[in-house]
């Protein structure tokens, strides 16, 4: 019983580590979406974007 608050707060610090990381990877495709050279670059990154969100475009 002992162990529980230790594995509870690694897991939470893991979650937190992979929710900014998660963040740092939207930022970047959101960057990539706008600041890409070209049309075909842009459009992909809008699309990686959209998938990462799990929203669709309409």
């Amino acid at each position: 019983m002992s162990q529980l608050p230790q594995l509870l707060y690694y897991t939470a610090a893991l979650s937190g580590c992979v929710g900014l990381l998660y963040r740092g990877v939207l930022f970047v495709v959101a960057l990539v979406s706008v600041l890409a050279s070209t049309p075909e670059r842009r459009k992909d990154a809008r699309t990686t974007l959209s998938i990462l969100v799990r929203r669709r475009s309409r």
